[in-house]
């Protein structure tokens, strides 16, 4: 399918505070050095820390805010209203349960920390953002660097390559709104219970880019 025709993008009450569109890509591009800077720094106060970690909800915010900090007036803070995501059967929750729904997801990982994969955590966390849509903007950026974070300080590594999964996914989204949507499925169809039978899909999806990621590192350090 045609990847133009599978865009989504949420609409909710928002406060741009950029309105020329190359002002706005270049803000975008800066926005999204530094937040890939604060996920490595985590990362590795993670590791230093001898693989102590807990995703909480200030993370996200910091998270949210390293991304749209100067394009939107709610940088860092979880959106007041509701929010559609065009392109989506999902209706995510109102805004008013948006910081309950948060402090869960971090519960459940926390949670399951010991028992679970870095795989299975990270695809519940990726694909839980984007149900909750907590941001008013940048909510996908938000959910692919705290899923990513996830990944690399349950493995205790800040991951070798250049063809991160966060890149990967950009430039290829229609498996990640496939595994997205799967994950809505299969949630309404589970009682609406966080487990793993709710994100393979999104597993498979992570697994296969992480793969590729570190061949990508193995091609360019054998070449």
């Amino acid at each position: 399918m045609n990847d133009e025709l599978r865009v989504r993008h949420s609409e909710a009450k928002s406060a741009s505070l950029i309105s020329d569109p190359v002002a706005k890509a270049e803000k975008e591009a800066a926005n999204a050095l530094r937040q890939a800077d604060r996920v490595k720094d985590l990362i590795i106060q993670s590791i230093d820390r001898g693989g102590l970690f807990k995703l909480r909800p200030s993370t996200l915010l910091d998270l949210n805010r390293c991304a749209i900090e100067g394009l939107d007036a709610y940088a860092g803070s979880w959106r007041p209203g509701g929010v559609k995501i065009n392109k989506s059967k999902h209706v995510p929750p109102d805004g008013h349960l948006v910081a309950e729904l948060v402090e869960d997801l971090c519960d459940y990982v926390n949670g399951q920390w010991n028992r679970c994969s870095a795989i299975h955590l990270a695809s519940i966390v990726m694909w839980r953002l984007n149900w909750i849509h907590p941001f008013t903007e940048g909510n996908g950026r938000t959910s692919r660097a705290a899923s990513y974070l996830v990944l690399c300080a349950k493995e205790q590594i800040l991951l070798p390559g250049g063809y991160s999964i966060p890149e990967q996914i950009v430039e290829n989204r229609t498996p990640y709104y496939e595994a997205l949507e799967d994950g809505d499925k299969n949630y309404e169809n589970n009682g609406r219970t966080l487990n793993a039978e709710v994100v393979p899909a999104m597993e498979r999806l992570l697994a296969g880019m992480l793969a590729r990621q570190l061949t990508a590192r193995h091609k360019n350090a054998t070449e």
